[in-house]
């Protein structure tokens, strides 16, 4: 596999080779079909005999079998063909503890319900993740793929909606959202669609330093480091309007050496990093955050094809 494609991107060539190939016709892609198959069946049964081998030397021990499986790439495979150890619900929760840190660096937590008999996945978004306008970002972008990644089989994924209480209201109550991604999932709706883009640079911050970077063919966002934390957060002030190029962190009340306060270099608002960019001076304005996540072992950071002003 070529270095730095995940095992998704191979699937979607493979895809886009076989409907090549159906071009000659139905009897033409019905070939491309079964030589795919037989090659599959072939490696798969490879495969097996090779866990088969290992597990009689006794070299398949638990902390082996545990490196094989955290691999994406060797879990990805042991998956298609029906070989991995782990059933669906440890996988699921060890994709949700995945995506913990970015939650919890925003005030908040996923909570896993259930997988029905039928596939689906029932979560319920709690703290400042839900009702936030982040919030289509963090399940699109963090959650659904998390789970995507190391559950393929998941027939779908369904958010509840957590109780308000008068001290946290909701800007985008998780209904709308759910409406929203179901559009996206069918093609009925006009929301732009995203993608997980390599930033290694985001590792070398220093803790109070502030970046500015473009990705995705000309997105622009800003990353700063608190203490270990690492933030990511689309380059515009909902204040002033403008970007926020020239930004500094400054340190707030009990935030970790580095800073926790962004301050706007146009217009001095300040925004609380570790808490999805909340103003101090206007409760109502937050800055966009974008998620992150080590993907093979490289940082990086979740955008939409089109900016827009968040949520």
């Amino acid at each position: 596999m070529p270095a730095g494609e995940q095992p998704r991107q191979i699937g979607d060539r493979i895809g886009t080779l076989l409907d090549a190939l159906g071009a000659g016709g139905a009897v033409a892609r019905g070939r491309a079909e079964d030589l795919v198959r037989e090659v599959a069946d072939l490696y798969g049964a490879g495969l097996e005999r090779l866990l088969e081998i290992l597990k009689d030397r006794g070299a398949l021990d638990p902390a082996t079998m545990q490196a094989l499986t955290s691999d994406e790439l060797v879990s990805a495979v042991l998956l298609i063909h029906g070989l991995h150890p782990q059933d669906l619900q440890t996988r699921v929760a060890a994709a949700l503890d995945s995506v913990r840190p970015y939650l919890g660096s925003h005030g908040g937590d996923v909570e896993l319900l259930e997988i029905n008999d039928d596939g689906v996945v029932r979560l319920r978004l709690l703290g400042t993740c839900q009702g936030c306008p982040s919030s289509s970002v963090t399940l699109k972008y963090a959650v659904e793929d998390a789970i995507e990644a190391a559950a393929p089989e998941v027939a779908a994924i369904e958010v509840v909606e957590a109780e308000r209480t008068a001290a946290s209201p909701a800007v985008i109550p998780v209904d709308a959202l759910l409406v929203r991604l179901n559009r996206e999932a069918d093609g009925s709706g006009d929301q732009p669609t995203g993608s997980w883009e390599p930033l290694p640079q985001l590792a070398e911050l220093e803790p109070g330093e502030v970046a500015g970077f473009l990705v995705g063919g000309g997105y622009s966002l800003l990353a700063c480091r608190t203490g270990q934390d690492v933030y990511a957060y689309r380059d515009y002030c909902p204040r002033c309007t403008r970007s926020l190029e020239g930004a500094t962190l400054q340190r707030a009340l009990a935030a970790p050496v580095g800073g926790g306060l962004l301050r706007c270099p146009s217009c001095r608002s300040h925004f609380d990093v570790r808490q999805a960019g909340a103003c101090l001076e206007d409760k109502a304005m937050h800055l966009d955050p974008l998620p992150l996540l080590s993907r093979g072992g490289v940082m990086c950071v979740a955008v939409p094809v089109s900016a827009g002003h968040g949520g």
